[in-house]
């Protein structure tokens, strides 16, 4: 039963996170601002924000629930993320008002490379309050 559990608590944030993902690209597109240049940088920055956080959630996943190296974890996840986004991006391009492009893809590198900068260089040199509050979330 705390195996089932563990899987529950561990791998349904990336599981939901993937279907809204998936839920909002599905959604006709729209502007947040009548300036272009905002709507860019708005939107551009959720695929960052969004990727460099699947890839957390994977890696914490990973981490949690199966007995490996710390490397294992963060080419998998790196892995899962990147898959999802090409996998997003595609799934665009029949979405009407929605396009795929290899520029989101791109940005969703980025974020998922945040991602692991996040885990690997910026977590571990953090202030013990925020190391703290890693611990309580099981990242680390």
């Amino acid at each position: 039963m705390k195996r089932l559990w563990d899987w529950l608590v561990y791998w349904l944030p990336p599981v939901i996170l993937m279907v809204l993902i998936f839920y909002l690209s599905s959604r006709p597109a729209f502007a947040v601002s009548p300036r272009d240049w905002l709507n860019f940088v708005f939107f551009k920055g959720l695929h960052f924000l969004e990727y460099a956080l699947l890839f957390v959630l994977f890696y914490r996943a990973l981490k949690n629930t199966i007995n490996k190296s710390l490397f294992f974890y963060s080419c998998w996840a790196i892995i899962m993320a990147f898959l999802w986004a090409v996998i997003d991006e595609i799934h665009q391009l029949y979405v009407p008002t929605r396009q795929g492009s290899l520029r989101d893809v791109v940005i969703d590198i980025l974020g998922i490379s945040f991602g692991f900068v996040l885990i690997w260089i910026i977590l571990p040199k953090a202030p013990k309050k925020l190391k703290n509050w890693a611990e309580k979330l099981a990242l680390i």
